[in-house]
């Protein structure tokens, strides 16, 4: 089953949930229009605090080696706590 939601008034898939993490709630506030033109939102949490950061398909105008959805591996290997919670959110296109 695919899970759906909504953030900002824009639809996102859920396509990570690990440790079954994801918080609408949480997401919402550190949510501003930074994120809009990325994706993919990733969410972890260190220390109970949730932080977020975008990632791009390769056809995004503001694709780079730095926000590139191919380096989210690495990114969660060197930038995140061990076996941290986090999820992975797509923006679903119209």
């Amino acid at each position: 089953m695919i899970k759906k939601t909504m953030i900002n008034n824009r639809e996102y898939e859920i396509l990570k949930n690990y440790k079954e993490c994801y918080n609408k709630e949480d997401v919402e506030k550190k949510y501003t229009d930074y994120f809009d033109d990325y994706d993919y939102i990733f969410g972890d949490y260190s220390y109970d605090t949730l932080r977020l950061k975008g990632f791009c398909d390769k056809a995004n105008k503001i694709h780079n080696n730095i926000n590139s959805i191919d380096k989210l591996d690495e990114y969660i290997e060197k930038y995140c706590a061990y076996e941290c919670k986090y999820f992975l959110i797509k923006l679903e296109k119209e």
